[in-house]
Formats: C-alpha cells, sequence, structure tokens
C-alpha cells in the first residue's frame, strides 16, 4: 500500500468515512455474498448517494488488505489526512464558545483499542480538543479508527511535540489543569470541574510522566472500593469527562 493512504475498516468506521471524508476514498470494497446486513445496506446506499464505485470482493481478499482483522465485511483506502478535524491550539482557543472549555490530553497512550475508546467518549462528552504526543505513543491508525466508531473523523485532534509546552499555552489562556495519579490526595469528586478543564491521563500501567505532572494545578485520583489498585486509561477517562459533564449540567439548572 502507498505511504499516502492508508486502510480503514469495520462498519462503522468505514459509514463515517464516507459521511465525513468521501472525497479522500480512493476504494471501497464489501464483501461478496455479505450486502444483507443493515449496517452494509447503508454504507452501499451512502456509496451509490456520492457516485463512488464498489467492489464485490471474496473475504480472502479483505483479509489481505487489511491484515486479518475484523472487518466486517467491508474496508476502503483512502488518502492520509489529518486525524479528526484539523486545528491546532491557538485555532481551538480563539473559538467563540459560551460554556466552559474541556480538553483530553493523553500523555504516552501505547494501546491503539485504548486510545479508540478514549476517543469515542471524548466525542460523546463534548470536548474541545483530544492532544497527542507526536513521540512515544500510538497514531490514529485504522485500529483506533475502528474502535473509535467514527469519532476518530469527528473530534477535533492534536498532534503536538511538546506536551509540558502545549500545558503552558492552555494555563495561559484560562485553562486550570487536572492530572490523575492513584495516590493523589484529593479525589475527582472534591473538585470543581465547572471551570475550563485540561484532562491528564497517563500511559498504561505508567501513569502521566513526572514533566507533564508537574504542570499539572490539581492532581486527583478515583476512589478504589475493591481490591483493584487502577483502571483502564479508557474507563478513568470515562469517568472524569463525565463527572465533568455531569457537575456541569447540575450547576447549570440551578
Amino acid at each position: 500500500m502507498a505511504k499516502d493512504t492508508e486502510i480503514i475498516y469495520g462498519t462503522h468506521a468505514v459509514r463515517h468515512a464516507l459521511q465525513q471524508r468521501s472525497d479522500s476514498i480512493l476504494e471501497l470494497w464489501v464483501q461478496d455474498g455479505r450486502q444483507s446486513g443493515r449496517e452494509l445496506i447503508q454504507i452501499i446506499s451512502l456509496a451509490e448517494q456520492q457516485s463512488l464505485h464498489l467492489v464485490k470482493v471474496p473475504k480472502s481478499t479483505l483479509d489481505r488488505v487489511t491484515a486479518n482483522a475484523v472487518h466486517q465485511g467491508v474496508a476502503i483506502r483512502l488518502r492520509i489526512e489529518n486525524a479528526g478535524l484539523p486545528a491546532d491550539i491557538d485555532t481551538v482557543l480563539a473559538a467563540t464558545t459560551d460554556r466552559p472549555r474541556l480538553f483530553l490530553v493523553l500523555d504516552g497512550i501505547q494501546d491503539p483499542h485504548n486510545l479508540g475508546a478514549c476517543l469515542r467518549t471524548a466525542n460523546a462528552a463534548g470536548v474541545d480538543a483530544v492532544i497527542l504526543p507526536k513521540d512515544r505513543a500510538v497514531a490514529i491508525t485504522p485500529v483506533v479508527r475502528k474502535v473509535a466508531s467514527g469519532a476518530a473523523e469527528s473530534t477535533t485532534v492534536i498532534t503536538v511535540t511538546n506536551i509540558s509546552r502545549t500545558l503552558r499555552d492552555l494555563q495561559a489562556a484560562g485553562v486550570w489543569i487536572v492530572g490523575t495519579e492513584d495516590k493523589a490526595e484529593k479525589t475527582l469528586y472534591e473538585l470543581d470541574l465547572s471551570i475550563s478543564i485540561a484532562f491528564v491521563l497517563g500511559a498504561e500501567g505508567e501513569g502521566i510522566r513526572s514533566n507533564t505532572r508537574n504542570h499539572c494545578d490539581f492532581l486527583v485520583r478515583l476512589p478504589m472500593q475493591g481490591s483493584v489498585e487502577s483502571l483502564n486509561v479508557s474507563v478513568a477517562t470515562g469517568i472524569c469527562l463525565y463527572e465533568t459533564v455531569r457537575q456541569r449540567r447540575s450547576w447549570s439548572n440551578k
């Protein structure tokens, strides 16, 4: 496969690519004999509406182009573009909004399934942007897109070379930096999340790096009641973001 193209597979990821990135699609493959499922019918209908040529291929072809992934009978090849909605920190911060800002900073996530799940939750919670480091972290891969179920195409994702500098830029714009750490004194539920917040969550098993931790205004932990010491990063992300959603809805209704 050419370096300037990528393969996306799975019904959710392909459908959202058709809706969000149809101009970039070069080839669309559907497994021969599997055109009757509801989701595949929707994909075929979208392709026809956009006059995209659909090629029916045997399962072995889809297995080959997706490296034997669980492709659900559909895959596309498209030109590589920026992950999510293209933007930078200055552009996002300059955008007019009547609500507190909400960012998600993922410091060195290695597992594409975790990143995909984080993107999906971030999109659902209405984050302004997800911020990823350029190095020592997983990028937006086909696996990430599949797990994200369309969120990778409709969420603002910013890749930066220096997380610490980005955190300083956010602080200068009035955004408070909240890091998660198992040994923090305060719990998430003791923090006022009605202000503009950037949550920082770290890599699986390692947490946020020390230099990143030094730039946090607050450190919080999630209270653990059982014998498990920590949560999967995508689960922790969901708890943090939706506690923010809950608090902001509660206070806006007062």
